[in-house]
């Protein structure tokens, strides 16, 4: 669903897709010089341990910080698994690890459906407590749309996508 934000809540989407561009690299980063330096690939967790003081996540609600940090540990589990086939030798070119997004990009926030809260026919979604500190705003409110039932969201993803901003729903349906 194509978004069109208000300046502020422009400002706001504008911001957290910077910050979560930022801390995709920090992530990237982290895991890339412990492989490097060590040949130990980064373990689930140890990213959210490694930056959770940091102020590019504090900025996010901590599921969403957490979301973007486990899709850097997740391309490093898939090169992980093409280094394995390549030495098995299911791979002709041999892969590389995982490159840094272009410098001042934006990026992919994404919240799970359970940080979500419908009120007013708005979906109500949460900031970090830096944001709250900074800016005095503890969340930004989306309009729900009408074909999707809120029970049935399981994630909301904010996609930066030329010059605009679209809010993706990923939804569980039932099956009669």
């Amino acid at each position: 669903m194509l978004l069109k934000p208000d300046k502020e809540l422009s400002a706001i989407l504008e911001f957290l897709c910077r910050q979560a561009h930022s801390l995709t690299n920090m992530g990237i980063y982290y895991a890339r010089q412990l492989y490097l330096k060590t040949k130990r690939y980064v373990g689930k967790y140890d990213l959210e341990k490694h930056y959770k003081n940091n102020l590019h996540y504090k900025v996010f609600h901590s599921q969403a910080a957490q979301q973007i940090l486990r899709s850097v540990y997740e391309s490093f589990v898939s090169y992980k698994k093409l280094v394995k086939a390549y030495k098995e030798g299911r791979l002709e070119d041999k892969p590389r690890l995982p490159k840094y997004r272009k410098k001042a990009g934006l990026a992919l926030v994404s919240y799970p459906g359970q940080a979500l809260k419908l009120k007013d026919g708005k979906i109500r979604v949460p900031l970090g407590k830096q944001i709250k500190c900074w800016f005095g705003l503890d969340s930004y409110e989306l309009a729900m749309p009408s074909n999707i039932n809120f029970s049935y969201i399981k994630e909301l993803r904010i996609l930066p996508r030329n010059k605009c901003f679209y809010a993706e729903f990923v939804c569980a349906i039932r099956l009669s």
